[in-house]
């Protein structure tokens, strides 16, 4: 555990853990959703890419133990997305795979645009395109936003509540979102909500990241310029982003992009999709990692900025063993 400063008087809490084995492979940064601490990340998805990644997680502004001071010190989402930087800078790192979920993919968006030569690869989960339809009204309006019932449980994240009902209404809030196809196991959620809740000290949910300034998103026209091999993961069930936000995230890119589709997956990461979603990305950062050593050994062993070659196809992902309580077809990635 460290912690790293992104701004005088703003520090992150960061959790830098080494890969199980010796590697080549270039770390891991995961760059959780709008509120989400790094906790969020389940244990399960941090342990199958430690298995070829060292692998860091962080606590946003406002989330865990990072500084929380919004009301003091407000700030922008685009601060967000250089958060991620300072994270890598205070673990000594110069380039990485970085994974986004919902606003982490974002923020990864962003930095695909400003900062190409600090990624090896991108990933980005449950994310609709720049500007984000979810926070902006800018968005596609041919796109769908997201649901009624969604919007209804945002409005009442900072309504208040005691300890039990805190963690009652966020275990509620992910039975929502997960989509309704896959088993959803309550006590899972609650668990990982509670050890949140401990590592932050405050049941308070965080409501800062609904009111940051989103000046600074509106660039989803510069998205064809990525470079970065991006892998979008499409979570059909996802009432956040629904379908075809996927679709239409990995077309503006388009051809650094790659879409894969994980079936039954909403807008949450259970355990129960940890395996197949941990081989689509081992597999993505592989591909990335060896396209770019063909095209310049020398640029990643110098952290310098080259010229990222197209994302090329990647091999469909290893089917994950399904659960007994599983439907068939659930969870399995599909190249698309």
């Amino acid at each position: 555990m460290r912690t790293v400063e992104a701004e005088p008087g703003v520090t992150l809490w960061v959790q830098d853990l080494p890969a199980h084995r010796p590697t080549p492979a270039a770390p891991v940064l995961l760059v959780n959703g709008a509120g989400s601490a790094g906790y969020g990340w389940p244990d399960a998805l941090v342990e199958a890419l430690r298995e070829r990644h060292r692998v860091v997680r962080y606590d946003h502004r406002d989330t865990g133990r990072s500084t929380h001071a919004f009301e003091d010190r407000p700030y922008a989402v685009t601060d967000l997305a250089t958060d991620a930087l300072a994270v890598l800078d205070g673990c000594g790192i110069d380039r990485a795979h970085l994974v986004g979920m919902g606003l982490g993919g974002t923020l990864v968006q962003l930095l695909a645009l400003d900062a190409p030569y600090r990624m090896v690869s991108a990933t980005l989960l449950c994310s609709a395109a720049l500007p984000c339809s979810a926070v902006l009204d800018t968005g596609d309006a041919d796109l769908p936003g997201p649901t009624r019932d969604v919007r209804r449980m945002w409005q009442e994240l900072g309504d208040p509540r005691d300890e039990a009902g805190e963690l009652a209404w966020r275990v509620e809030y992910w039975r929502r979102v997960s989509g309704g196809v896959l088993p959803f196991d309550g006590a899972e959620f609650a668990a990982r909500e509670r050890r949140i809740m401990d590592h932050t000290g405050r049941v308070e949910p965080c409501t800062a990241h609904a009111q940051a300034d989103l000046d600074g998103l509106d660039r989803g026209d510069e998205l064809g310029s990525v470079t970065v091999p991006t892998l979008v993961v499409e979570a059909p069930e996802d009432p956040v982003h629904p379908p075809p936000h996927a679709d239409h995230l990995a077309a503006r890119i388009g051809a650094a992009a790659q879409l894969v589709t994980v079936d039954g997956m909403g807008h949450a990461l259970p355990d129960l999709l940890c395996e197949p979603i941990a081989a689509v990305l081992l597999e993505h950062n592989a591909e990335a990692e060896e396209a770019e050593a063909e095209a310049d050994p020398a640029a990643q062993r110098a952290g310098t900025d080259p010229a990222t070659p197209q994302a090329q196809a990647v091999p469909a992902a290893q089917q994950a063993q399904q659960t007994e309580q599983a439907p068939p077809g659930a969870g399995q990635p599909t190249q698309r």
